[in-house]
């Protein structure tokens, strides 16, 4: 929930940055408005600011109805979500390699 990931490290630990980050990592599950606040630490009221922006834009898509609760996930449709994960993971990758490489000269 507070961790902060190589994504957030690299360009800065927003609200916006959180719920992608969150919906990223987690893009095989479906989730509703209360566990995407909760689950990527930011204040509901918060996420309220943003989210139609969100689905304005088709980052996000509603999937399905539980009881009450609206369940969404990231619209991996949009070309523009789909370069984004791309963006996402290989951010990681190559902060991954620059902490091996740290360890190495380190260790040599």
């Amino acid at each position: 929930m507070n961790e902060t990931t190589a994504f957030l490290e690299t360009f800065g630990d927003s609200p916006v940055n959180r719920v992608l980050d969150f919906l990223i990592v987690n893009e095989d599950f479906d989730y509703s408005m209360t566990d995407i606040a909760i689950y990527s630490g930011v204040g509901y009221s918060t996420l309220k600011l943003f989210w139609n922006s969100l689905e304005n834009n088709n980052i996000v898509i509603q999937t399905r109805v539980v009881g009450r609760a609206k369940m969404y996930r990231l619209y991996m449709e949009n070309p523009v979500v789909k370069k984004f994960r791309d963006f996402y993971w290989e951010t990681t990758k190559q902060k991954v390699r620059k902490e091996i490489k740290k360890k190495e000269v380190i260790t040599a």
